[in-house]
Formats: C-alpha cells, structure tokens, sequence
C-alpha cells in the first residue's frame, strides 16, 4: 500500500469498498476482488480494500475491537505490540509520573494509542511514510511525523520508548546492529532520557542491555512474544516474567543469577512459562514450589506434589523409561494411547518423525515430555496434574 491508496481508502467510496470488502471476507480472493469490481470499484481500489480487511482480520489477535477500525501495513502488523500488552505497559508509564513519551520508531501506534488513552501525551515518529500515516489514524490523539527517530527532540518529553525495526526488505533481522536505528544508538537512549523503555525481540542477548537496566520477558496464552528493557527509574528489579493467560497478567520477579537445586526425577514435572525460561527465573519458580532440576541445564522442574501455578503447566508422571523407542511404543500401546502431546526439553529428536515411529492407536490421551538427565535421554509418560 502506497499513500495515495490509503488516501483512497479514506475517501467515501473507499470507506464503502472497505465495507463491502469486509462482507466478502469469506469468499476466494479472486471471486472477492471480480465481486467488488462488478460493483463499480475501481481494481486498484477494490484490491486495496480487500488487502485491508485481510490485515485487519489477521490483526484481531494483536488489535482486538480495534481490529477492524484499524489502517494497517504487512510489515507494521508483523511488529506490532499487541493491545493487551501495550495497555499494561502505558498504566505503569503513567503510574512512573510519566506525562509525555516519545515513540521512537512508532510503527502502526499500537503503543502510542495505549499511552495516550492512560492520559499520556504521546509523540510518534516513524521513517516510513505509509507506516507513520497509518499510525495518525490508528492514534489520533498522539502527533505522528515521518522522519528519522534519531532526529526527534527529546528534550519535549521526559520519558522514550523505542521499538527499532527488525525487518529490512520484507526480511526479519536478528543482528542488533542491523536494527533501524542502530543499536549502539538505542542502547544510549537511557542515558539521554533515563525514563526509557526499549521494546526487544525475546532472543535478545541479555548482555547487550543497558547497565541497570530491568529485563521484561512478556507471554499471552502461553506464546513469549516480546521483551522489554525497562531503564533508568523504571527499573524495579533485575528480571521479570509477566504471563498473561485470558486477559490476568501474573509476575514472577527475581534477579536472573540464581540457581535452581539439581535432584531426582519426582513424581510430578512442570514446564514453566517460555517467559520465566527466557527471564531465567526458572531458579525462582522452582524455589516456590519446593522443586528441583534434574539437569541443571534443562528446564524442566520435578517435584512431589503437583503444581498449580500461572507460571507452568504441571504433569503427573506415569512412568519414566530411559528413552528407547521400542519401550516406548510398547509402553504407549499397552496404554491404548492414541492421541500423544510431545514436548521437548535438551532433545534434538524429531517430534513429527517420532510420532510416525510410535505408531499411536487407541482411545487415550496422554503427554510425552522427552528430557535428559545425567543418566542419558529419558522419556516421561504423563498425564496433566491442573487443568
């Protein structure tokens, strides 16, 4: 999408092309887009519509009610913060005493968007020009330029968020110093204005953060999908695992350093949350629950009662056969399992390839969580502990 198309789409007969796009969102595309023009759109117009309302249905996930209002790019979409995300991240700028924030890279304005409903004035900048017009409409009450973040006059502002591009040429960039802008410039943000928070991919080498700086790794439903750097003022504690699962945000904190006690196999595991895995608070999670690691490599923690926790989800060990795929067909036949949940913790076996090997029939459930101990590879045959 080009400016012209999006003003095009602002226009009253776009603004019908959207609406009649949205009632075809079900038919083929080809069908769609021949329906559309033998209404009288123009193809550019019509095809334009209908690319929309696909993002926008491919955005309910991130945008929720908003979806459907919203002014969308590909590649703004693939960045995006999601709304439930960007609600909680705006309530604790606002309860800092943050009153106005520069949006560095501002994208689509998700975030911009949720400072400005919790009574923050937002300012976005963004170097695409599309990206920044879509930005405008999708948070009117922010002002939104296009240029380059670097540019921006921060002494207007007392607080910076800064989500840099992880994208160049349609392609996904993993070394910082390819990000737009540049890392060594994010990174020395907070020394320009200490109230910032840096937006990260959750992969990010913890060792390039900031001095000081808080490490947020954020999961909803069970899916880590971002990490924050909290700097300055705003860093509360060393580390921190927020899990949010139908909407109820819980948070494991701690200082990432510590480590969990190395014992047997007990009669219940526990796969913590990717966000407290990647916040390396699994120490923590275990010391909660009285837990143990059987590598102190691997993740998984064992205890002797079951687990109830946001945090992870709790098995019920039925047996644990020192991995052997023979044993462990014949164990999974005489349980009658046919339908098998395969987890994987410090195993490089091949999940889909070893559910044909199993050759699964029957009635049953059951859960595989394939692990290895300094024993050597073990499989454990669970069933779940919570629901």
């Amino acid at each position: 999408m080009d400016l012209d198309q999006l003003a095009s789409l602002r226009t009253p007969e776009g603004e019908a092309a959207l609406a009649a796009a949205a009632a075809l969102a079900d038919t083929d595309s080809l069908a769609a887009a021949t329906a559309l023009r033998a209404h009288g759109f123009p193809a550019e117009l019509a095809n334009a519509a209908l690319t929309q309302v696909a993002l926008r249905r491919k955005a309910a996930l991130k945008f929720g009610a908003h979806a459907d209002r919203a002014f969308l790019t590909r590649a703004g979409l693939e960045q995006a913060t999601r709304a439930v995300v960007a609600v909680r991240r705006a309530a604790r700028l606002a309860d800092a005493g943050v009153r106005a924030l520069a949006d560095l890279g501002c994208g689509l304005g998700a975030d911009l968007r949720a400072v400005t409903a919790a009574g923050i004035r937002g300012y976005g900048v963004d170097a695409d020009p599309v990206t920044a017009a879509c930005a405008a409409l999708n948070a009117p009450d922010a002002h939104v330029t296009c240029g380059d973040a670097r540019d921006f006059d921060l002494s207007t502002v007392d607080a910076a968020f800064c989500d840099p591009a992880r994208r160049s040429g349609g392609r996904r960039v993993f070394r910082p110093e390819d990000y737009s802008p540049p890392w060594d410039w994010v990174a020395a943000l907070p020394q320009r204005v200490p109230h910032t928070v840096l937006k990260l991919a959750p992969g990010i080498d913890q060792e390039l953060l900031p001095p000081g700086a808080e490490l947020e790794l954020v999961s909803v439903d069970g899916d880590v999908v971002e990490a924050a750097a909290w700097c300055g003022p705003l860093a509360w504690v060393p580390r921190r695992a927020t899990v949010l699962r139908a909407g109820t945000a819980h948070e494991l904190t701690g200082s990432g350093t510590e480590t969990a006690p190395v014992g047997g196999v007990g009669a219940y595991v526990t796969d913590p949350d990717g966000a407290v895995v990647r916040a390396h608070l699994v120490a923590e999670f275990a010391a909660a629950h009285d837990g143990r690691l059987a590598d102190p490599s691997i993740a998984y923690v064992y205890t002797d009662r079951p687990v109830t926790s946001p945090f992870g989800r709790c098995f019920a060990i039925d047996e644990a056969i020192p991995f052997s795929l023979k044993r462990l067909r014949a164990a999974l036949r005489d349980r009658q399992v046919g339908r098998l949940e395969i987890l994987k913790r410090g195993s490089a076996l091949d999940v889909e390839q070893l559910r044909r090997d199993l050759r699964l029939s029957g009635p049953n459930p059951a859960s595989l969580l394939l692990t290895r101990t300094p024993a050597g590879p073990l499989a454990l045959l669970t069933h779940p502990a919570t629901p």
